[in-house]
Formats: C-alpha cells, sequence, structure tokens
C-alpha cells in the first residue's frame, strides 16, 4: 500500500535523488554518499537507486508496519519486533536483503 510519504519520497527522487535517499538512510550513510556519486556521474543511476532504497522501504514497511523497522543500509531492513496486526508471521529479525 502507497502512503503519502512514499508519493512525497517519490516526487522528491524526480527533482533531487540524493534527498530521497538521505530521507530514508541519513545524510552522512553509504547510501546517500553512492546516490549523490550517481547522480553527478548520471542522473539516471541516481534515479534508480533512489527508487531502489524506497521500494525496499515501502516492503519493510508491508512487513513490519510503519516504523516497525530498522535501515541497516544497503537497502536492508530488520523487524524491530512484532508486526502490526499480525501481517508477518516469520522471523521479526529476519532482514530483507537485496535477493527478496
Amino acid at each position: 500500500m502507497v502512503r503519502g510519504s512514499d508519493i512525497l519520497l517519490i516526487l522528491v527522487a524526480i527533482i533531487f535523488p540524493p534527498l530521497a535517499v538521505a530521507m530514508i538512510s541519513g545524510c552522512c550513510s553509504a547510501d546517500f554518499w553512492i546516490n549523490l556519486l550517481l547522480t553527478i556521474l548520471g542522473y539516471i543511476p541516481g534515479h534508480l537507486h533512489a527508487f531502489w532504497i524506497i521500494y525496499k522501504k515501502m516492503r519493510a514497511e508491508e512487513a513490519y508496519g510503519p516504523g516497525g523497522y530498522t535501515y541497516l543500509g544497503n537497502g536492508n531492513f530488520v523487524g524491530n519486533g512484532p508486526a502490526v496486526g499480525g501481517q508477518y508471521s516469520g522471523n521479526p529479525r529476519k532482514s530483507f536483503n537485496q535477493n527478496d
């Protein structure tokens, strides 16, 4: 389910991809610096990386509920505890990695 904050992130990513990544991972994370470099080297690669990070965040929200996850970096999220409303019945500490 797409939330208003996800739409805002997508709009920010269209205008300036590193800002969208910074809103998710923080301004001093490796993902931010990678995205900034990709945006400088080519605008499209920066977009692809930002949209990938936003997609992974949306998947973590579906599995763990809003705010029920922690960002580990490199597109990986891990749940903080039991899912909201029983949405996820697996291991709450299982992380979503890039192979999911």
